[in-house]
This record gives C-alpha cells, sequence and structure tokens, in this order.
C-alpha cells in the first residue's frame, strides 16, 4: 500500500511541475556550488534569483543566461538546487525543465538528455599552489609527477591521464573540495575550465593557474569544452532556447561571465 500511495504522490508532484510550468515558470536545475558559474549566497542582489524551498539566493554565469532564456520564454526562473549528479536525472523526472549548471555536451550525456547550442566556450587548465613545485610549468610534461585530481563524473577528471607520469588521485565532489585538499598538500593540483580557475585563484590568493603554452596542453574536443543547457529526451524547449542563445552575442557574454568572477562572493 505504502508503495502505490508514493507512486501517487511521485506522480501528483511531477503533474504539478508540468502544469507550472504551461502555467509560466521555468525551472532550471543547478549545483549552485561552481562559482563563476553558479553558486549560492545569502543576500538577495539585484543579480540573484531565490533558491527554491530557502536557503539563499543563487547568482553567477549560469543564472544570468537563465534569467535571459526565462525572459525569452516569457516566464517566471525558478531555480531548482540540486547536486550534480541527480542533475539528469532531475530533468528527466520533470523535477525541472532544464540544467544550466555549467555543463559539457559530452557523447555520454547525449545519450540520456538532449543539449541546446552552446552557451559557453572555455579552456582547461590546471590550478596549483603558487609556490609549489608545479606553478611555472606551461606543458604536461612538466606536471610528471604531480598528484592531480578533477570534480567527480566530469570529463576534467578523465583528462588528468594525458598527463606523463600523473599520479591520479581520487576524484572529489566539489571544487571546495579540492581546494581544500590542495591547501593541505593532499593533491599538487586539479583540472578545471579557466573561469573556475581565474574564481578560485581570486578567492584563494595562495593560488594560480597553469594556463598551458599552445599545443601542450590537454587534448580535448570542442564538445567538453563547451557549455550547453540540458534539456529532457525530445523536449520542445530546445529550439526555442537555441534561439533566444542566438541573440546574445560573443561581446555580451563574456562580459557577463567576467561580472560574475568579479561578483563572486569569495572575491569579495
Amino acid at each position: 500500500m505504502r508503495k502505490w500511495v508514493a507512486v501517487l504522490l511521485t506522480a501528483m508532484l511531477l503533474t504539478g511541475c508540468a502544469s507550472a510550468l504551461a502555467e509560466g515558470s521555468f525551472r532550471v536545475g543547478l549545483e549552485c556550488n561552481y562559482a563563476p558559474f553558479n553558486w549560492t549566497q545569502a543576500e538577495e542582489s539585484e543579480f540573484t534569483v531565490a533558491i527554491e524551498g530557502g536557503g539563499g539566493y543563487a547568482d553567477g554565469y549560469d543564472v544570468q543566461i537563465a534569467k535571459k532564456i526565462a525572459e525569452g520564454l516569457g516566464k517566471e526562473l525558478v531555480i531548482v538546487k540540486t547536486e550534480w549528479d541527480g542533475l539528469p536525472m532531475g530533468v528527466n523526472s520533470g523535477a525541472f525543465d532544464a540544467i544550466i549548471a555549467g555543463m559539457s555536451p559530452t557523447a555520454e550525456r547525449k545519450a540520456t538528455i538532449d543539449f541546446t547550442d552552446a552557451y559557453y566556450t572555455s579552456e582547461l587548465v590546471v590550478v596549483v599552489k603558487k609556490d609549489g613545485a608545479y606553478a611555472s610549468a606551461k606543458s604536461l610534461e612538466e606536471l610528471s609527477g604531480a598528484t592531480i585530481t578533477g570534480q567527480l563524473n566530469t570529463f576534467h577528471y578523465t583528462v588528468v591521464d594525458q598527463i606523463p607520469g600523473v599520479i591520479k588521485a581520487s576524484a572529489m565532489e566539489t571544487f571546495p573540495a579540492m581546494i581544500v585538499a590542495l591547501n593541505s598538500g593532499a593533491i599538487d593540483g586539479y583540472v578545471a575550465e579557466q573561469p573556475g580557475a581565474v574564481a578560485d585563484t581570486m578567492a584563494n590568493p595562495n593560488l594560480c593557474y597553469i594556463k598551458f603554452d599552445e599545443g601542450k596542453g590537454f587534448t580535448a574536443s570542442e564538445e567538453e569544452v563547451s557549455i550547453a543547457v540540458g534539456l529532457k529526451k525530445g523536449s520542445e524547449l530546445c529550439a526555442q532556447i537555441n534561439e533566444i542563445l542566438a541573440g546574445i552575442d560573443a561581446e555580451t557574454r563574456l562580459q557577463m561571465m567576467l561580472d560574475a568572477t568579479e561578483r563572486q562572493p569569495l572575491n569579495q
């Protein structure tokens, strides 16, 4: 009996989500823990959106993109704070309508969810201690012998294997956890996208990031270094969102990222 009641309640909740979209809301899932793409803060501002269920306010590049999409759709933006691993399941279950969370449209993810066109393209770097043995590295080869990691269930972790002679540490769930590990000496560095690395090093002056010389860094496909909106398979929102994204020029996107990087709380 309890099982059937749970199923019925779940169905009602999902129906409610679908009704909410029809009535004018655009529900977006994201971690709210990946500055400058997204973060949580206690104070409201002209840039923030309240997180559903309380727990503060969300801001960041992803949130600003979500606001533009919601405006273009004529919907009210609702932010649903969700752990990284739960994002694909959440959009497929109807818990929210889209993932806007600094997510790359990799082939593996495309097998379960759809993606829009890219709304940002970055490059991969490695964050290290500013006074550490690897701070002056300019190539992957110069990281030989280093203990390097990346975020769990991301392509950042898979590219660690491209470093000759690397000691590949266990993947970690969040960037704050990797920063703690780096500061404690448990690792020598972690892989990040450049905007995230800029935010991390601005907030932690004892850290720096390695921007590799041309042809000396990681090899990644365009899909892996691009960021796109994740949607349920067959979502009718894809074409509409692509049209909205096409109206945001490259200069505006860059300025939005620079502003988010400057605004992120740990930089204040």
